[in-house]
């Protein structure tokens, strides 16, 4: 079946070339599609390669726009997948609760040698170690060549054959749940990429009504937009259904322009909910949204579209600023410990002020939001890689702040998310990089790399070459560096802090009832202004006291009530720091801790353990 509602006709050819086997499907139906017609289609089955013939024309014969397998590449014809070969070994597997999610995201290609779903299958027990519940691959649909970052992706049903096709996605989605953990697919519905892509050819999948950064938006509130939006929820129940996928990251759905009563990011969540009360698993949707819209994520019985999740690039940009001191772009906004703590409290740092970036009031109230429906980040594929040299963190700050920026994410009340090689200070870069066979439009990537950087005030001749091979080769990791000197310090400082935020009650709890974030009284001290954050989360008698110093000097923070003890101080000499100042035991009614320049202090207290 197809849909093609403007054509006059559409025949299946099998095999290659003129000679290859031919099947008139019937149709069009009162909606567009064609279905199995009349033919000699011979003995089909799968892997046998195909082609649709629009309007018996020879030079509009292309492959199947919801193809499966692509084997050899975008240019190529399709071929026939059979889903449910694969011997899956995962019958008891219900999903993690979405407050047990520790996110970690990687790019296939770049994250283990052989740049394959293989590759990362021999690195997950070292995640599980780390305490990672959650794999994140970006886009892995057929995208042009080989060296992609995803997002270019025309196929969006058929897994890019260079990584290992459809067997050896399935391979790592079972091997994942082997080890306890879930995987999380980023999958991109504002558009496609700009070769390859056939759809326009089948039907009206587009509008010129919105304009988005990749041009015309996916038409999901038009005429024909009921078989638009039908294609794109049916690839998301396939990652479900067929590939035992748990959770969906929704690539920058502010680029889904819709103003139907239904929009179409609620009709999805509608459609995933039947399917997970049909498969009896835990399923979810995760939007990246640039809108500092909660309706996103706010319930559907009060206005909202319900999804589970968004990313917050506030609380990233707030942290980033502060650490690295950059002003440049959006980071305009932020700068100030206060953004800091905001974002702390809410996930969302704009709530409806003004935003001098963007010149208009940004944002809404998310106070009555759970914690659990904010994904946040020190790093991620966007804020490194759209830097112009794609530096990662490990570049931009010392060593000191990636274990304060490490433990502000992984203690925060919301759900954290690794970048692949945060947690050992990878220092390879990652920069954007693309393998396409269009000279024009190779040229195009350039010159649209440039300008953006431009509007950062980075120097246009000096950025990377997207097409060069040897862009995409840098951004290989080297996973040999985490057994030495201070990435293996580093690594040992992620593990722990992951681990306290598992077993400690207060950490473990995922809610914004019961925390304050503050910054540190100025009159308690004689230092420079704002350069502690301090934040107390509670889970009834347990208690965490989290003390963060941005400063460049050591701050006395005054401690009251009865014994705390000293779980973490990231700049204790067992991890690379210059040691701490603090005994494990504050047992004083009243006593003043020390917290050393850009460090995390972490302390935890019981009422009834102390009782007791």
């Amino acid at each position: 079946m197809v849909w093609a509602p403007d054509a006059s006709s559409v025949e299946v050819i099998f095999g290659d070339g003129e000679q290859g086997r031919r099947v008139r499907l019937d149709g069009p139906d009162e909606r567009g599609y064609y279905v199995s017609g009349t033919g000699s289609s011979g003995n089909v089955g799968p892997g046998a390669t195909y082609r649709y013939r629009l309007d018996r024309d020879e030079r509009r014969t292309f492959p199947d726009p919801a193809s499966r397998s692509q084997p050899q590449g975008v240019h190529g014809p399709s071929a026939i997948l059979d889903t449910r070969s694969f011997r899956w070994t995962d019958g008891g597997w219900t999903g993690l609760d979405l407050g047990a999610f520790v996110l970690y995201e990687l790019h296939v290609g770049t994250f283990s040698s052989q740049g394959t779903f293989d590759g990362v299958i021999t690195h997950l027990d070292s995640l599980r170690e780390l305490g990672v519940t959650v794999v994140e691959p970006m886009p892995i649909g057929q995208f042009p060549g080989a060296r992609n970052w995803g997002y270019d992706g025309v196929f969006p049903f058929a897994v890019q054959d260079t990584y290992g096709g459809p067997e050896g996605f399935a391979r790592l989605v079972d091997e994942c749940h082997a080890r306890g953990m879930a995987v999380c697919l980023d999958v991109v519905y504002n558009h496609v990429g700009p070769e390859g892509s056939v759809l326009r050819e089948f039907g009206p999948y587009f509008t010129d009504r919105y304009r988005t950064p990749w041009g015309d938006a996916v038409n999901v509130d038009g005429p024909y937009s009921d078989e638009v939006r039908r294609y794109f929820i049916e690839n998301a129940l396939q990652w479900f259904e067929d590939f035992h996928v748990d959770a969906l990251r929704l690539d920058a759905v502010h680029g889904i322009f819709d103003v139907s009563a239904t929009p179409f990011l609620q009709e999805l969540e509608m459609a995933k909910e039947d399917l997970a009360e049909r498969l009896g698993r835990r399923l979810y949707l995760i939007a990246e949204s640039d809108l500092g819209d909660p309706r996103i994520v706010r319930r559907r019985d009060v206005g909202g579209f319900g999804l589970d999740a968004q990313w917050s690039d506030d609380l990233h940009h707030a942290l980033h600023a502060l650490l690295t001191e950059g002003r440049n772009g959006y980071y305009a906004d932020f700068g100030s410990l206060e953004h800091l703590a905001r974002g702390y409290r809410d996930a969302y740092v704009f709530q409806g002020q003004y935003s001098q970036f963007r010149r208009r009031r940004h944002g809404a109230p998310v106070a009555d939001l759970p914690a659990e429906r904010f994904i946040v980040f020190s790093q991620n594929h966007d804020q490194v890689g759209n830097r112009m040299l794609g530096e990662r963190l490990t570049r931009l700050v010392d060593f000191e702040s990636l274990k304060l920026a490490a433990a502000c994410i992984l203690l925060s009340p919301f759900i954290p998310l690794l970048f692949m090689g945060e947690e050992y200070g990878e220092p390879a870069p990652f920069q954007y990089f693309v393998s396409h066979t269009d000279p024009d439009l190779i040229e195009a990537v350039r010159r649209g790399r440039a300008e953006e950087f431009a509007s950062f005030g980075f120097l246009p001749q000096e950025a990377p070459d997207p097409q060069a091979e040897g862009t995409f080769a840098r951004c290989a990791l080297d996973h040999r560096l985490a057994a030495t000197g201070r990435h293996a310090q580093l690594l040992a400082f992620y593990t722990e802090v992951l681990r306290l935020r598992r077993e400690v009650p207060a950490l473990r709890r995922l809610s914004k009832k019961g925390l304050v974030a503050n910054l540190l009284d100025q009159d308690l001290r004689d230092q420079p202004p704002l350069a502690v954050l301090s934040v107390l989360r509670r889970d009834g008698s347990d208690e965490v006291r989290l003390a963060f110093n941005f400063g460049q000097e050591p701050i006395t923070e005054p401690v009251q009530m009865d014994r705390w003890e000293v779980l973490l101080d990231s700049a204790g000499e067992r991890w690379g720091g210059p040691g701490s100042a603090v005994d494990r035991f504050i047992e004083m009614e009243a006593a003043e801790i020390i917290v050393q320049p850009r460090s995390c202090l972490v302390l935890h207290r019981n009422e009834e353990t102390d009782v007791a």
